[in-house]
């Protein structure tokens, strides 16, 4: 069977697109009559009726930040893009599923079985590195099998637009010449710490202060007081004995992935069925008579890969050999085998050697968590639902936190667009700057703070925006002047040395001699004087080319000398793919505005 799946999948070299997973977290409580007619509270938004859940969001956010795609601190930031690529994702799925686009589930069973990723070191297929690689991204094999799908669709898609596009050889050649452009120059590097400006007088400061009161505002701000049910502090206080954690334990050991060892007999071209079953009665006589398992594997087996091994396919995850092969297995105990069964014009005997899971003591804080948040589950539920009552009616909130057994918290100053990794994550500000919170005087809602916490939070003092006084902003305007004059001076002094050299005069620079480099050269020069470089126009013969630009606080002169052209090494191959690889590009992205301005997209 894995030697099949294997010939299948011979060929394929399919990136698998790690992804959104569709996480729905339904929360239920006393809703409002208005609340039955508006879209659901905990969407991010909606395309085409279709819902993408604040859980999904921050799904992929989190996803994103422990990839190091997005820094901690830019959670907030980033909101925004993340939602937007899903919105797009969910636009080109719905417009392949329109088309009638299909993965079918046996290409699925080949792209994973084939993938690297999932491999041991012999270069077969492993259950166990499978479930880990997808548990460390945050998966389950069922919802990785979705996101596969979602991603092959979308790759159909793509291909289908390629099918589409061509390059012109004359669009290949100027691509050709402009990529083996080679440019020599030399380079000087002013820093501002070398000017010294006269001191800024007091008269300069203000002038300065009254000109740029924009950059001295102090936002409208809260304090809040708040209070937050815990899951996971809940479950903490849970106590489990050992009887229950060994309840657990064979739980998992009945559900756990099963190791396989399976003899394969083929029928079709070479041999009839009625042979083949003929041969497996045979291989079955001598496991009666005690012969090894293994031994009549490697002897008799028509599946090449796992004869090798003595039948052992090694530990198996339901889905990947279908569901019949699932619920075989399934029927057998440790050191059993199956009857017969027919799979892919072939019989298959069936023996499970092991269960895949680790010692009990090895996961016992495992189960102790599990077991503490099978109790808190419904508890929290019920947690929720006293804190969205308790809340709604009463009239501060130091009541509620007592009548609840929980801490009354206290923010310092806050403004909507704080950075607090707590109060910055989505909906809090949001909800103390409401009316109802900030002008009314209400408590909040309960406010979701991902699946483990909730919050509800009041109002404890508000101030306006106002613009800084100049005497407490006094530090921050003389830098700003001080640096303004030196950059205003740098750039002049840049362009006077500029202009002399350009009359062919002497300067006393620093030059830094950099020959025949290339856009994509990966040379030690910044890219910023690359780019400078490149956009300057060519010299004429013999002749020097002058510019000069800021970078970082610093001013840049750049003499260009010479245009040339560097050595062709044949890559015509690559540049025409990477000009097609655009040309699709292209194409999604006009399919993509085009889907975008006949959708109807609301963003919460």
């Amino acid at each position: 069977m894995l030697q099949k799946i294997r010939d299948r999948a011979h060929g394929w070299t399919v990136k698998v697109i790690v992804g959104l997973i569709a996480l729905t977290f339904a929360f239920f409580g006393v809703e409002s009559i208005v609340g039955a007619f508006t879209s659901n509270s905990n969407d991010a938004a909606t395309v085409n009726g279709e819902s993408i859940s604040e859980g999904q969001l921050q799904t992929q956010l989190q996803r994103a930040v422990r990839s190091g795609q997005v820094p901690p601190d830019q959670q907030r930031e980033a909101r925004s893009d993340i939602l937007d690529q899903m919105i797009t994702r969910t636009l080109l799925r719905q417009y392949a599923h329109e088309g009638d686009m299909t993965f079918a589930k046996q290409q699925m069973d080949q792209l994973i079985v084939g993938r690297s990723e999932f491999q041991n070191e012999q270069g077969h297929f492993s259950s166990d590195i499978y479930q880990r690689r997808l548990a460390s991204a945050g998966y389950t094999p069922q919802s990785f099998r979705r996101q596969l799908q979602d991603d092959m669709l979308i790759r159909q898609l793509q291909q289908g637009l390629a099918t589409g596009s061509f390059v012109l050889p004359a669009e290949q050649q100027r691509m050709a010449t402009l990529i083996h452009q080679t440019r020599t120059f030399r380079y000087a590097a002013l820093d501002e710490n070398s000017i010294t400006i006269p001191s800024v007088s007091e008269a300069q400061l203000k002038q300065w202060y009254q000109s740029h009161q924009a950059d001295y505002q102090r936002p409208e701000q809260v304090k809040l007081n708040y209070v937050i049910l815990d899951r996971q502090q809940m479950a903490q206080e849970v106590d489990v004995d050992d009887q229950k954690l060994h309840q657990l334990y064979e739980q998992r050991r009945a559900q756990a992935p099963r190791h396989v060892s399976d003899i394969v007999v083929s029928f079709g071209q070479q041999r009839s069925e009625a042979e083949a079953h003929k041969r497996m009665e045979m291989i079955r006589s001598k496991l009666a008579n005690d012969e090894s398992f293994a031994a009549l594997a490697r002897q008799y087996s028509d599946d090449p890969t796992s004869a090798r091994q003595g039948g052992d396919l090694g530990v198996v995850t339901e889905g990947i050999f279908g569901q019949k092969f699932d619920q075989t297995v399934n029927g057998l105990d440790v050191g059993q085998t199956s009857q017969p069964i027919v799979l892919d014009n072939a019989l298959h005997l069936i023996r499970v050697t092991g269960v895949d899971i680790p010692p009990f003591e090895e996961i016992r804080d495992q189960l102790v968590q599990q077991a503490q948040e099978n109790v808190v589950g419904s508890d929290f539920d019920d947690r929720v639902q006293q804190l969205k009552d308790k809340s709604f009616s009463a009239e501060d909130l130091a009541s509620v936190a007592q009548s609840m057994g929980l801490e009354l918290k206290h923010s310092d100053w806050l403004s909507q667009n704080t950075e607090d990794p707590l109060f910055s994550q989505p909906g809090v500000m949001k909800a103390a700057f409401s009316d109802d919170v900030l002008h009314n005087g209400y408590n909040s809602e309960v406010l979701e703070l991902g699946d483990e916490q909730r919050m509800v939070l009041r109002v404890a003092d508000h101030r306006e925006a106002t613009t800084l006084p100049f005497d407490q902003v006094r530090d921050r305007v003389r830098q700003a002047v001080e640096q303004h004059e030196r950059q205003q001076q740098l750039a002049e002094h840049a362009q006077e040395l500029v202009q002399q050299l350009r009359n062919g005069q002497k300067t006393q620079l620093n030059w830094q001699q950099i020959d025949s480099v290339t856009r994509r050269s990966g040379s030690d020069v910044d890219p910023d004087i690359i780019d400078a470089v490149f956009a300057m126009p060519r010299p004429e013969q013999g002749g020097t080319t002058y510019t000069h630009f800021s970078d970082n606080g610093r001013q840049v002169i750049v003499a260009l000398q010479q245009v040339g052209q560097a050595e062709d090494n044949d890559d015509s191959n690559r540049i025409h793919s990477g000009l097609r690889s655009l040309e699709v590009q292209t194409a999604i992205d006009g399919l993509t505005s085009s889907l975008r301005q006949d959708a109807d997209i609301k963003r919460h």
